[in-house]
């Protein structure tokens, strides 16, 4: 995987509006309903990491899910990152 530059992150970003690049990693709050929503949430994305080999960084506290995304071979921002973001958008789109 390449490192993508800035100005193609942010032209990509244009399609995620709950993302935003912030220190070399694509970055997303979420907040849900409850603890027991977001902890699903976070259940679900695990599974689809594990199937990707991609794992974010995140921090669960109550009903707020933060995730930074980053391909720590390249330490910034790929096509690997992009992926999971949708993947992600998909999985707390259901939860809606």
């Amino acid at each position: 995987m390449s490192l993508m530059k800035d100005e193609t992150i942010e032209k990509r970003l244009l399609r995620f509006p709950d993302w935003e690049h912030r220190n070399n990693t694509l970055y997303a709050e979420f907040e849900f309903d409850n603890f027991k929503d977001c902890f699903s949430a976070m259940s679900r994305i695990a599974f689809e990491c594990e199937s990707q080999n991609h794992h974010p960084e995140w921090t669960n506290v109550y009903n707020v899910l933060k995730i930074s995304l980053s391909t720590h071979d390249v330490n910034g921002v790929t096509e690997k990152d992009f992926k999971l973001a949708q993947a992600i958008e998909d999985i707390v789109e259901v939860q809606d």
